[in-house]
């Protein structure tokens, strides 16, 4: 028995020679930042959901008050000629066996409606903020991973840069090539924190797919929340500076203090 059930949203499109591209939370959120905005910015009409067991044993309050699962989404734009699928969703399946039958059961569905190929995004955890994320390219056929390549300043020299590809982006590309399936992954490079939003590796990911499948999406509205976080972490990081010569001028004062 399948433990992930799907829902369908309504009449399911022609979804034919689609395109996935799959984003769930992970590593500064770079994946799920860049979904979310897609969704947004082409105005994506949800296709159906995943509910399973495997998700967090736990609900969301929503802006109504009221609560809801997590759950991951599926949604659906056609946009000229080429026919866009975008996976997001609240949370990763929260173990490997989850992640494992997720996958499976995803690629399930992309067969069975004859889809094209698959995009996976996630970030790369660093120590420091980086100032100008490089985004690095992998897959599971090297005919794929030049296409994506090709006209882009990304990198494919990724052996020892990252380690493992953790999660629903990783294990994806692997089961995908088990079944002749071809699938890319785009990482940008963000800081490797729980708490910190990696806009700007979302952004250079969002310019890649722009320039490979001609979405045209204008991220104006992206360099706005960007320049808004930029501005928070200024203050933050000025606030912390004055709370560090507070605490030096209190060190200093009760070691030099006579009373």
């Amino acid at each position: 028995m399948n433990p992930w059930k799907i829902e369908l949203a309504g009449k399911k499109p022609n979804l034919k020679d689609a395109i996935l591209i799959t984003g769930l939370p992970g590593i500064g959120n770079v994946a799920k930042i860049v979904a979310d905005f897609l969704i947004e910015e082409i105005k994506a009409k949800k296709v159906c959901e995943f509910y399973s067991y495997y998700m967090p044993h736990s609900v969301f309050v929503r802006e109504d008050d009221l609560v809801e699962l997590p759950k991951i989404k599926l949604y659906f734009k056609k946009i000229k000629k080429k026919k866009i699928l975008i996976l997001s969703g609240d949370s990763q399946p929260i173990d490997e066996v989850g992640t494992y039958s997720f996958c499976e059961t995803l690629l399930d569905f992309f067969q069975k409606n004859k889809c094209l190929e698959i995009i996976t995004l996630g970030g790369i955890g660093l120590g420091d903020i980086p100032k100008n994320p490089k985004v690095y390219c992998t897959g599971n056929d090297k005919k794929i991973v030049k296409k994506y390549k090709k006209d882009t300043k990304m990198s494919t020299k990724i052996y020892g840069v990252v380690g493992p590809i953790i999660g629903v982006s990783g294990l994806l590309l692997g089961l995908a090539q088990k079944r002749k399936i071809q699938a890319v992954s785009l990482l940008a490079e963000t800081l490797g924190h729980p708490m910190y939003l990696g806009l700007k590796g979302s952004r250079e990911i969002l310019k890649v797919l722009n320039k490979n499948l001609d979405l045209k999406i204008d991220l104006k509205n992206l360099d706005k929340e960007i320049d808004e976080l930029e501005s928070k972490l200024k203050i933050a990081d000025d606030l912390g500076k004055f709370s560090k010569r507070k605490r030096d001028y209190r060190e200093y004062r009760d070691v030099n203090y006579i009373g």
